[in-house]
C-alpha cells in the first residue's frame, strides 16, 4: 500500500482539516525524536496416511514455548504473538528507553533502490537473536547487548527481488539425534528471494553440511524455467514432526503460464523433498513431477506464512488466488476449488485433511495473507483466521469445521464480463468482521474543496454496488482493496482475557480492467518476456495478465491524480481488541498520526491521530500491553490493551513495517522491532533492530 500524502496547505489549515474529519484524536509521541534514550546504550554497526510413511516420521517434540524466548515468527507454534512476562506494565512502560541499536548494514545499492521492504522479525533462542535481512543475510546477535555473533551471506543477486526485497523471518530446529555441541545439532533454516532453502548451524552461522548441497536445497526443481522474481519466498517456512514447509510467492498478474503454487515439505536433517502438495494433481506430483514436466503451473501459491501443529502433525496454509487475480473463466476446477482458502495437511504425507475456502471465484486478489492462530476454544482444538475482508472465522483445527457461525451474501452483485464465472454467493463470518458500510459519495473527501469534488467526479463516473463489485472495462471501486482488513501482519491472542488484537487497513482501489488489445498496445509484458524489472510499484498497476482477455489498472489506496491523497475520508487504519466469547468490539481506535503526511508527501509534522495504513502486526503482553508500528507514522507504540490508549511511544528514523517481539534476558524484559520501512508504504528505508527495556 502507498503512503497516502496530503495537499499543499498550511498547518493550521491541514490541522483544522484534519479535526473536522470524523475520528481524530491528538497523539503526540510520548518520547521525543533520538538517538538511544540511554547515554550508555551503544549503536552497534553494521488420517489416510500410509503406514510406512509414517512410521518414519518423526514423532511429536515438546515445542518451546514465548516466555523468556520467543522461539518463532508467531512466538511459538501457536501463533499468538502472546507473551506471558509481566514485567512491563501500563504503570511503568512510559519509563521505557533504548538499551541497544544494531544495524544489519544491509541497504538497498544499484537495481535493489527502491525495492526493499524487509519486514523482518527475530525469534529469540537461548542467549541469541536470530534474524535474516531483507536480501538474506542470516545474522545472529547477543539479545542483550546486541552484539553480532556471526552472520552468513547467501549472495542472493539483486535480480531476485519480486516486488520487494524481504525476509520476514527464519525458523529453528534442533536435531533429536545429535548432541549438544555437534554441528548443526540446532539449526536456523531460511527460505530465499532467489528459492533456496538454506540451513546453518545457530552457534557459528557455518552451513549444515549434511541438509542439500552443503546447506543450500534447490526450490527450483520441477518449477521450469528460472525467471528471477517470479518465484521467491519472502515467509519463514513452518517445522512440523521433523519436515520443513514451504510455499512461494508467485508475482501476481503477470501471466496464466505462471509457476506453480506447489507447497513442499522437506526432511529437516537431510534437505530431502519428503513430499509436494501440487493441488491439481497431488497424487500425480507427491513425489515430484515426472521427468520434463513441471509442477501445475498458474496455480493458487501460499505466500504468507504457514502454521504447524506438531500435536496433531498437521499444517495450515492459507492460500492467494490463482496466477491471473482479477479474470476467472480460465482457470480449472482445481483452481475454483482452493483458490483463497485454508488448507490443512498431514505435515508428514502432505496428504489433504481439509479445505476452508473464504471466497469463491475470486477475481478481487483476497488472498489470505494473514497466519493462521491456534487456540482452545469452546473445548475444541480451533484455529483463527482473519481476511483480507475482514472477517474472523474460528475452525475446529482437526476437521475445518466453523466453530463460530458463518452466513452467506447470496445476492452478490453481478457484473457483464464473465456473469457465468462469478460466485452465486459468498461466505462472511456472523461472528466477527471489521468491514465498514458502503461507500456513498459524501464519503468522498480531500483537503480542499477541489479535491473533493474531484474525487466525488470519480465516485460518479465509476461501476460501484457495494461490496464485491465485480470487475469491469469501466473504472470500478473495490472495498476493501487488496491491502484492506488483516494482513501478513496477522492477529495476537490473549488467551488469559480471551481477547483479540487485530490491526487492519480500510482503503479501498479504484481499479479498470484493460482489453488485452490495448494492454499490449500500452507495452504490458510479463516479468519472463521483460526480466525483472520496474521499480517494485504497486501489485496491479498495469499487470498484463496474458492469457485472459483482459490486463489490469489498480489504483491501490484510491489517491487522487490530483494531489496523490486519497479519495476517502480517514481513519484508513485502525487496531481492535474483540472479545473471542462473544465476537464483541470492545473498543476500535485509529493507528497512526498524520506528522508524515502533509502537502504534496510534505510531512506536516502534526500529532493527529488520523489513522494511517499499516503493515506488520503486534505483539502482546500478560500485563495488558499491545506493542505495535505498522503505521506509516514511524512511531512504534504501547497501547493499553483495556482501553486502546497509546500510552508511550518512540519515534524511529524508519519506518515500522514489521513485527515486534518480547523476551527476557537475566531477569529483564526486552521489546524488540526490526522497524526497516517500507518501499510500497514510502516509509524510509533501514537496518536497524532496535531493543527497548526499562532503566
Amino acid at each position: 500500500m502507498t503512503q497516502l500524502s496530503s495537499p499543499n496547505l498550511s498547518a493550521l489549515a491541514l490541522c483544522a482539516a484534519l479535526a473536522a474529519a470524523p475520528g481524530f484524536a491528538q497523539e503526540t509521541p510520548v518520547s521525543p525524536e533520538q538517538a538511544p534514550a540511554s547515554p550508555d546504550a551503544p549503536v552497534i554497526a553494521p488420517d489416510d496416511t500410509d503406514d510406512t510413511e509414517a512410521s518414519n516420521a518423526a514423532p511429536p517434540v515438546a515445542i518451546a514455548q514465548t516466555g523468556a524466548d520467543w522461539p518463532a515468527w508467531g512466538g511459538d507454534e501457536k501463533a499468538q504473538r502472546y507473551s506471558p512476562l509481566e514485567q512491563i506494565t501500563p504503570e511503568n512502560v512510559g519509563s521505557l528507553e533504548r538499551a541497544w541499536v544494531f544495524h544489519t548494514g544491509d541497504l538497498p545499492s544499484g537495481t535493489a533502490s527502491g525495492k526493499y521492504s524487509p519486514e523482518n522479525t527475530p525469534v529469540k533462542v537461548g542467549d541469541d537473536l536470530l534474524m535474516c535481512t531483507a536480501m538474506n543475510i542470516l545474522i545472529s546477535i547477543d539479545a542483550k547487548t546486541g552484539e553480532e555473533n556471526w552472520r552468513y551471506n547467501p549472495e542472493v543477486p539483486n535480480e531476485a527481488i519480486p516486488y520487494g526485497a524481504t525476509c520476514r523471518g527464519v525458523s529453528v530446529w534442533t536435531d533429536p539425534e545429535k548432541a549438544e555441541g555437534d554441528a548443526c545439532a540446532t539449526r536456523v533454516i531460511e527460505a530465499t528471494l532467489d528459492a533456496r532453502l538454506i540451513a546453518v548451524d545457530t552457534q557459528t552461522g557455518e552451513p549444515c553440511a549434511d541438509f542439500g548441497d552443503n546447506g543450500n536445497v534447490d526450490l527450483w526443481e520441477g518449477i521450469g524455467d528460472k525467471v528471477p522474481g517470479w518465484y521467491a519466498v519472502t515467509a519463514p517456512p513452518a517445522i512440523v514432526r521433523g519436515v520443513v514447509i514451504t510455499g512461494a510467492q508467485v508475482k501476481d498478474g503477470q501471466a496464466e503460464d505462471a509457476p506453480s503454487g506447489v507447497v513442499r515439505g522437506y526432511d529437516a536433517r537431510s534437505g530431502e523433498l519428503a513430499w509436494a502438495w501440487d493441488l491439481a494433481a497431488p497424487d500425480e506430483m507427491r513425489n515430484g513431477p515426472p521427468e520434463g514436466e513441471t509442477y501445475t503451473r498458474g496455480t493458487p501459491n501460499m505466500w504468507t506464512t504457514a502454521t504447524g501443529d506438531e500435536e496433531l502433525g498437521m499444517v495450515y496454509l492459507p492460500l492467494g488466488n490463482s496466477s491471473v487475480d482479477y479474470y476467472g473463466s480460465n482457470r480449472s476446477e482445481a483452481e475454483n476449488a482452493y483458490a483463497t482458502s485454508l488448507v490443512a495437511l498431514d505435515a508428514t504425507t502432505g496428504e489433504e485433511r481439509w479445505t476452508f475456502q473464504t471466497v469463491r471465484n475470486d477475481v478481487w486478489d483476497y488472498d489470505l495473507g494473514s497466519q493462521a492462530s491456534l487456540l482452545d476454544y469452546q473445548g475444541q482444538k480451533a484455529i483463527l483466521l482473519a481476511s483480507k475482508q475482514g472477517d474472523v472465522y474460528i475452525l475446529n483445527r482437526e476437521t475445518g469445521e466453523p466453530i463460530t457461525p458463518v452466513g452467506e451474501i447470496t445476492d452478490p452483485p453481478q457484473g457483464d464480463i464473465e456473469p457465468d464465472f462469478i460466485a452465486d454467493s459468498q461466505p462472511v463470518s456472523e461472528f466477527f468482521n471489521i468491514r465498514k458500510p458502503d461507500l456513498t459519495e459524501k464519503d468522498m473527501w480531500g483537503f480542499t474543496p477541489i479535491d473533493q469534488l474531484f474525487c466525488r467526479i470519480r465516485f460518479r463516473q465509476a461501476r460501484y454496488d457495494g461490496y464485491l463489485t465485480p470487475p469491469s472495462t469501466d473504472w470500478y471501486i473495490q472495498y476493501p482493496g487488496y491491502n484492506g482488513g488483516n494482513d501478513w501482519g496477522s492477529v495476537a491472542i490473549d488467551p488469559e482475557r480471551g481477547l483479540m488484537i487485530m490491526n487492519y487497513n480500510d482503503v479501498p482501489n479504484y481499479n479498470r480492467l484493460v482489453p488485452r488489445e490495448t494492454a499490449d498496445a500500452q507495452g504490458w509484458k510479463p516479468i519472463n518476456e521483460t526480466g525483472n524489472e520496474g521499480s517494485g510499484g504497486a501489485e496491479g498497476a498495469g499487470d498484463p495478465q496474458v492469457g485472459a482477455p483482459y490486463g489490469i489498472q489498480v489504483n491501490a489506496g484510491w489517491q487522487s491524480e490530483l494531489t496523490g491523497m486519497p479519495c476517502t475520508r480517514p481513519p484508513y487504519g485502525g487496531i481492535t481488541a474483540v472479545d473471542l466469547e462473544t465476537g464483541e468490539q470492545l473498543w476500535d481506535t485509529p493507528i497512526g498520526t498524520a506528522r508524515r503526511n502533509g502537502p504534496f508527501g510534505i510531512p506536516s509534522m502534526l500529532p493527529l491521530k488520523i489513522g494511517t495504513p499499516n503493515n506488520g502486526g503486534s505483539a502482546i503482553t500478560k500485563s495488558g500491553l499491545i506493542f505495535i508500528g505498522a503505521a506509516t507514522d514511524n512511531l512504534f507504540r504501547a497501547i493499553d490493551m483495556t482501553t486502546g490508549e497509546t500510552l508511550w511511544s518512540d519515534v524511529m528514523d524508519q519506518g515500522g513495517q514489521a513485527n515486534p517481539i518480547i523476551y527476557e534476558v537475566d531477569g529483564e524484559q526486552y521489546v524488540l522491532i526490526g522497524p526497516g520501512g517500507h518501499h510500497f508504504m514510502h516509509t524510509p528505508v533501514g537496518d536497524a533492530v532496535i531493543a527497548y527495556k526499562l532503566p
